[in-house]
Order: C-alpha cells, then sequence, then structure tokens
C-alpha cells in the first residue's frame, strides 16, 4: 500500500506513529480520537499503512499504543481498542487509553477491560495524560501528552510521500536500465550489420530521480528531534533510519546502472549520429549529382544581349542558392565528421575518412561548376556590355556622319574635324576591348571540358562561338564602314578649311594690295633732285609694281583655288561675287597710278638729263646760253611736267590727289 493512493484518509491523521518508544523500545502508536464519529474503516486502512512501515524486528519489540480518548466518548474508545485486537494482534504490547478527567466511571470501564484481557491478547490501562509518563517517558511523548517529543503530522507524511515515490521511481527506473544494459551488451555485436529495436529512453529521467534521492538522503540524515527543555538527546525516526539504507542502496545501484546506460547512450548516439551523417552525406551527394547536376545541364547558353545575360546570370543566382543550402549541410556535416575523427575511434575512422573524402569530392566538383558557370557569365555580360557601348558610339559616329557640314568657319571645321577624330579614336578603342573580352571569353568556353557538366558541350559551344565571332565581325564591317565615310568627310572638311583659307588668303590679298595703292599715291610722289635720283626712284618703283604684281598674281591664283575647291565641294564660293571685283577693281587703279608714276618719272629724268647737260656745257655762264633750240625743248619738258603734276589723279574709289606743285628744276634763269 503506498500512501499516495490513502493520501485523503493519511492526511485525517486517524493515527500516527511519532517516533518515540517505550521503556521496551517499542514504537509508539497514537491514535487520537476527536469529538466527531471516527470512521473504522478508514482508521482500519491507516493503521494497515503505519504497521506496514517498520521493520519486523521492531514490530518483534511490539508496540505501545496510546488511544487518546479525551475529545471522544467510551464506546468508540472500546471500539478503537477491539479493533486492535483484529488490526494487530500479535504487536500490541500495551494499550493506554488517555482518559477524560471525571468522566468516565472506572469500576465499568476497568472492569470491562480487565474482563476481556485474556481474549484481547494485550493489556489495556486507563491513564490521565499527566499520569501517561508512568508508563512512557516524556522524551518519548510528544507535546500533546506534556511530552517533549517534536512530530509535525504534515512534514512527516510530505517525506513519506517523497520516500515512496523515488522508490518506486527508482525501483522501476533499476528494472528499465538493467533491461536497456543487458539488451545492449547482447545486440553489440550485431549492432552494426542490423538495428537492435531497444528502448534507449527510460520513462523517468535518471538525473532527475537521482537528483530527488539525494535530496531525501540529505533531508533524512539531517531530519532530528529536539527533546524536551531539560535537554534530552534527540534521536531520529525509526523508519527514517530504516529508510537511510535503502535510500542509499538504491542511490548505489542507480549510480551503477546509470554509468553503464550512459556509455550504451554514448555508444549509441555515435552509432546513430554516424548512421545519420552517412544518410545526410548520401542525400547531399545523390542531390549534387542528381537535380543539381541536372540544372547545370540545362544551363549552357551565354545569351545574345546584356538582358539575356542578366537573365541568365538571375537563374544562375537561383541555381546557387539552392546549391547554398546543401554546402551549409556540407559545412556542418564536415564539423560533424571532424568531431567524430578527434574522437579517436579506430573502428570508424576508415569510414569517416572514406565519407569525408566523398562528400568533399562532390561539393568541391559542384562548385567549381557553379564557379565557371558564373565566370563564364560574368564575362558573357561584360562581352555584351562592351558591345552594347560600341554599338551606340557607332550609331553616334554614323548620326554624325549623316548630317551634312554647314560650319561657318574654317574654326568651327576645325573643331567639327576634332570631334570627328576623337569619336573615331573612342571607336577604335572600343573595338579593342571587344575583341580582349571576346577572345577572354572565346578561351574560357575553349577550356570548358565535358566532365564540368557531365556531357559533351561541344554543339552548344559552338553556338556560343560563332555568336561571339558574329558579333566582333559585325562590329569591325561596321566600324569599316564608318572609318570610310569619315575619310570622306574629313576629306571634305580639310577641301572646305582649305576653301575658307584660301577665302581668308584673297580678302588679304585685296588688303595688300590696297594698302600698296595707298602707300603709291601718298608716299611714292617725290621726282627726285637730279637724273640719277630720278633713275633709282625709278627702279624703286619698278620693284614696287612688281610686288604689287605679284600680291595680285597670288590673289587671283586663290580666286581660281576657291573656284575650283567650290566645284569639288558643290557649293557657292562667298568670294566669288565680292573679292574678285574688288581685287580686280583696285588692281585697275593700281595701275593707273603706277603708270602715271612712270610717265612723271620719265619726264623728270629728261628735264633732269637736259637740264644738267646744258649746265654741263656752260657751267659758269648760263646766261651764256645761245642754243635756243636745246632751251626752247628744256623748257616745253618742264611746263609739260608741271602741266602733268597739276592734274590729278582720279579713281573709281573716290580718292583724288594732286601732285605737287613744288618741282626743283635746276634751270638758271
Amino acid at each position: 500500500m503506498e500512501a499516495s493512493v490513502i493520501l485523503p484518509i493519511l492526511k485525517k491523521k486517524l493515527a500516527f506513529l511519532s517516533g518515540g518508544k517505550d521503556r521496551r523500545s517499542g514504537l509508539i502508536l497514537t491514535i487520537p480520537l476527536c469529538l466527531e464519529q471516527t470512521n473504522m474503516d478508514e482508521l482500519s486502512v491507516t493503521l494497515d499503512y503505519l504497521l506496514s512501515i517498520p521493520s519486523e524486528k521492531c514490530k518483534a519489540r511490539g508496540f505501545t499504543v496510546i488511544v487518546d480518548g479525551r475529545k471522544s466518548q467510551w464506546n468508540v474508545v472500546k471500539t478503537v481498542v477491539l479493533m486492535l485486537q483484529n488490526v494487530v494482534p500479535a504487536e500490541v504490547s500495551l494499550v493506554c487509553v488517555v482518559k477524560p478527567d471525571e468522566f468516565w466511571d472506572k469500576k465499568v470501564t476497568h472492569f470491562c477491560f480487565w474482563k476481556e484481557k485474556d481474549r484481547l491478547g494485550f493489556e489495556v490501562i486507563l491513564v490521565s495524560a499527566n499520569k501517561l509518563t508512568r508508563y512512557i517517558e516524556p522524551c518519548q511523548l510528544t507535546e500533546d501528552f506534556g511530552g517533549s517529543l517534536t512530530y509535525d503530522h504534515m512534514d512527516w507524511l510530505n517525506k513519506r510521500l517523497v520516500f515512496e515515490k523515488f522508490t518506486k521511481e527508482s525501483t522501476s527506473l533499476l528494472d528499465e536500465l538493467a533491461l536497456i544494459n543487458n539488451g545492449s551488451d547482447k545486440g553489440n555485436q550485431q549492432e552494426k550489420e542490423r538495428s537492435v529495436d531497444l528502448n534507449f529512453l527510460p520513462s523517468v529521467d535518471p538525473e532527475t530521480v537521482l537528483q530527488t534521492g539525494h535530496e531525501l538522503l540529505s533531508e533524512l540524515q539531517q531530519r532530528r528531534f529536539n527533546g524536551s527543555d531539560g535537554g534530552v538527546s534527540w534521536s531520529p525516526m525509526d523508519d527514517e533510519l530504516l529508510a537511510q539504507p535503502q535510500v542509499m542502496k538504491l542511490l548505489d545501484s542507480l549510480r551503477e546502472q546509470y554509468t553503464r546506460y550512459q556509455e550504451v547512450c554514448r555508444q549509441r548516439s555515435k552509432r546513430t549520429q554516424l548512421e545519420e551523417i552517412q544518410q545526410k552525406v548520401m542525400q547531399v551527394v545523390n542531390w549534387l549529382e542528381g537535380p543539381g547536376s541536372e540544372q547545370l545541364r540545362a544551363q549552357w547558353g551565354i545569351g545574345d544581349s546584356i538582358r539575356a545575360s542578366q537573365a541568365l546570370q538571375q537563374k544562375h543566382e537561383e541555381i546557387e542558392s539552392q546549391h547554398s543550402e546543401w554546402f551549409a549541410v556540407y559545412v556542418e556535416l564536415n564539423q560533424q565528421i571532424a568531431a567524430l575523427l578527434n574522437a579517436g575511434d579506430e573502428e570508424d575512422l576508415v569510414e569517416l575518412k572514406s565519407l569525408q573524402q566523398q562528400l568533399s569530392d562532390v561539393c568541391y566538383r559542384q562548385a567549381s561548376q557553379l564557379e565557371f558557370r558564373q565566370n563564364l557569365l560574368q564575362a558573357a555580360l561584360e562581352f555584351h556590355g562592351v558591345a552594347q557601348d560600341l554599338s551606340q558610339q557607332l550609331d553616334g559616329l554614323l548620326g554624325m556622319l549623316c548630317v551634312d557640314v554647314a560650319p561657318a568657319d574654317g574654326a568651327s571645321i576645325q573643331q567639327t574635324l576634332k570631334l570627328l577624330e576623337e569619336k573615331l579614336k573612342s571607336v577604335d578603342v572600343g573595338l579593342q576591348g571587344l575583341r580582349e573580352k571576346g577572345q577572354g571569353l572565346l578561351d574560357q568556353i575553349s577550356n570548358q571540358a565535358s566532365w564540368a557538366y557531365g556531357k559533351d558541350v561541344t554543339i552548344e559551344n559552338k553556338e556560343n562561338v560563332d555568336h561571339i565571332q558574329g558579333v566582333m565581325e559585325d562590329m569591325q564591317l561596321r566600324k569599316q564602314r564608318c572609318e570610310d565615310m569619315v575619310d570622306v568627310r574629313r576629306l571634305k572638311m580639310l577641301q572646305m578649311v582649305q576653301l575658307f583659307k584660301c577665302e581668308e588668303d584673297a580678302a588679304q590679298a585685296v588688303e595688300w594690295l590696297s594698302e600698296l595703292l595707298d602707300a603709291l599715291l601718298k608716299t611714292h610722289i617725290r621726282l627726285g633732285d637730279d637724273a640719277q635720283e630720278t633713275k633709282v626712284l625709278l627702279e624703286k618703283h619698278r620693284k614696287f609694281v612688281d610686288v604689287a604684281q605679284s600680291t595680285y598674281d597670288y590673289g587671283r591664283q586663290l580666286l581660281q583655288a576657291t573656284v575650283v575647291l567650290c566645284q569639288s565641294l558643290r557649293c557657292t564660293s562667298r568670294s566669288s561675287g565680292d573679292t574678285l571685283p574688288r581685287l580686280n577693281r583696285v588692281w585697275k587703279q593700281f595701275t593707273i597710278a603706277s603708270e602715271e608714276r612712270v610717265h612723271r618719272l620719265e619726264m623728270a629724268i629728261a628735264f633732269h638729263s637736259n637740264a644738267e647737260k646744258i649746265l654741263q656745257d656752260c657751267p659758269e655762264e648760263p646766261e651764256a646760253i645761245n642754243d635756243e633750240e636745246q632751251f626752247d625743248e628744256i623748257e616745253a619738258v618742264g611746263k609739260s611736267l608741271l602741266d602733268r603734276l597739276t592734274v590729278p589723279v582720279v579713281y573709281p574709289d573716290g580718292y583724288d590727289t594732286c601732285s605737287y606743285n613744288f618741282v626743283f628744276l635746276l634751270v638758271n634763269s
């Protein structure tokens, strides 16, 4: 019988073993009766449980039963005493009925129990509470009877529940652990070949049971009962003294079986872990060599544009994401295998190393394939990016070439030509970059081996190679066409630059000729003081005229060149309606003024020559000149020269000038 089954009855404290002993060392059983009617069945159950606690040796010394009838009626007391005969007749040696003061008839009660003594088998005495010490020492009596023995029924009941629970759990746990340990010993030899169906989880936690047992043992060893104020020594309860070795024995057995159980669990855990690792390794290997490789087999193209390559990259990232989950499992498994290898169990080393090698080979091979595919797609994306940039550059260059050039001056043409050259150079650089990217991509494709995807990829590679080469050839052709157009445009623009230069130089020639004309009219006016000086002036004038003639010829050549360039460029020269008439007009004016200057210088030479001749013939007496003809001739030349100097030279631009009226004539009056 367990206390937990009859706990409500035990809580009523119908009877109890306080731990006290009589003078014969027999246990004292106390039955406190109350005013209410006592349930005899419950009392019988309580007594049965209490009497099952002491050992047989304790029972052999007998019990002293104290029936506290101070709060009960005589007939109840009598019934309880008679019930003791049926419950514990052999164990009861003395029954002390604690009577109330002057309430019962002493003769009747004494006579009744005395008469039934032989039939009851034990002595029954009626005693007052204050005289109970005649039979039992005060230190063995509880405070209810004036003793010093301390007893807490609920504390005792709780400890009893803990003890019984521990005993029950530990006994059951010992049986389970023994079954597990013995079954594991029998199955060790066959464990690697077949799985042994054993329950490796006990119904209760061994650690909890052991902790409960240690706490219970500690409380049992520390539990003391204080004596009376007189300093009577304390002693543990008898059931507690009995429980201590039982608890210690159970704890020892539990520790032994639990140690064996832990070793069994460790071995089984290690084997289970090894099997789980092997299973997970095969899952990783099967997925990587199965669906993982199949995903890579389906992805072989590089795309034909940036958008297509980006779509392939996105798809590849999804594949990588799926692989990453399995690679994470690989890392975890590798750590677990490394931990098991460090444990140093020789029987598992070969198998663990084989699993580790197999897993590493498959994962590294798959990772290499993923990395190769990622690098290939990145190279393809860069190739298409460069191709797109180059195509845009070619489109821009072509658009610039398709627009007709109508610059305002040579500087703008030079700037446009410079921009054109820069764009062409940028196209050259872009094409060179495209070739480098394309060649690098072709090298990667050529290095792709058949093992990379587990099949022959020659056909797919050929399509990729043809696409790359086609893009580079197309860009080369477009660039060549643009170069041809640039050459034509460059020639045209250079001709336009030459045209503008010719027009500018022709205008400059007109300016120079105008300046020569202005100098002729304003500074070339002297006729000389003698024939020699006049001849020098005439010679200088002819050289001056030669310079003007060269300037005029240069301007004519430039204007002729502009006509040729305009015909080549199929345009109208701006100088055809302005510069040429100006040049002709200035040249005509210069020619007239120059001829006039020559005539005057020649007349001055004639005048000076004749005058000098006459003066040489009659240097001392000029008045003695008798040759009237010579004098008339000189006079005629002088007058004619004077008349010519007085006549203004008028030309179409409105310039007019008069010759100087002073002529130094070497004519003596």
